[in-house]
């Protein structure tokens, strides 16, 4: 069943999730373009600072739900916009740059995918991904506990991620032979959030939205709820009213 994705959710928090994006942004080694993809592109929030960067390019901003796009198309009517299935898109012309932000994780089979988007690109061309590698924080880590002692824990566990991304060293083999260079970091964040139980409202738009959406509505205020009481007691808030929740990000970019 196709993720239906709430915008609204997710840009809760839109300072702290826009961050790693401009800093993959920044670090791609290309001057002028032609063609780019904003692949998975969500509301299209990054799309007007890509579009910013190589003004001159056509950018097509590429995503798999309806709801996402129609947030995008709404601020930037006169940007192109396209549903596709990530996992088995192809561009309609050769790019300049393929640029992904907080996409793939939802994916598997990188070593495939991965060489496969860089066999799309121009020579001196640049693909450019922007991972989250935190599933072993205790916001995710307590995820798994809820579950097991949820009386939903047969319907939930099917939707529980385990380490969907892999360390930096596993993508440098898989993507070495195919490209010219390749540069992958990792930073940790200490993102600082406002709000009441902030980092629960942080993962029900990303990493706890596929166990939700599973429940009805009563077994998913249920659920939430419990959660939220695990989480809030693993990132308090401050005396200042914030809350400090540390966060882990893969970055790769690399160039044919």
């Amino acid at each position: 069943m196709a993720q239906i994705w709430d915008p609204d959710q997710y840009l809760k928090f839109h300072g702290p999730r826009i961050r790693p994006a401009l800093d993959l942004l920044a670090q791609i080694p290309v001057e002028t373009a032609d063609v780019i993809y904003d692949l998975g592109c969500g509301p299209g929030n990054l799309t007007g600072f890509i579009q910013a960067r190589w003004p001159d390019a056509v950018l097509t901003g590429v995503d798999s739900s309806a709801e996402m796009l129609a947030e995008a198309r709404e601020k930037h009517p006169d940007m192109v916009w396209q549903q596709a299935d990530l996992a088995t898109w192809t561009p309609e012309s050769a790019p300049d740059v393929l640029y992904s932000n907080a996409v793939y994780q939802w994916l598997g089979n990188h070593e495939a995918l991965f060489p496969r988007l860089a066999g799309f690109l121009k020579p001196g061309g640049v693909l450019a991904l922007q991972m989250p590698r935190n599933w072993n924080a205790p916001s995710h880590a307590v995820m798994h506990d809820v579950v097991a002692d949820s009386p939903w824990a047969e319907q939930l566990r099917p939707q529980l991620q385990h380490d969907p991304v892999s360390p930096p060293d596993v993508y440098y083999d898989i993507l070495r032979p195919h490209v010219e260079k390749i540069d992958i970091w990792e930073t940790e964040y200490l993102q600082v959030l406002d709000g009441d139980n902030a980092v629960a409202e942080w993962t029900k738009g990303t990493a706890l939205k596929p166990l939700l959406d599973v429940l009805d509505d009563e077994q998913e205020a249920a659920f939430f709820s419990e959660y939220s009481a695990r989480t809030q007691a693993l990132y308090p808030r401050r005396a200042d009213g914030k809350t400090l929740y540390p966060f882990r990000r893969l970055f790769i970019v690399a160039t044919v």
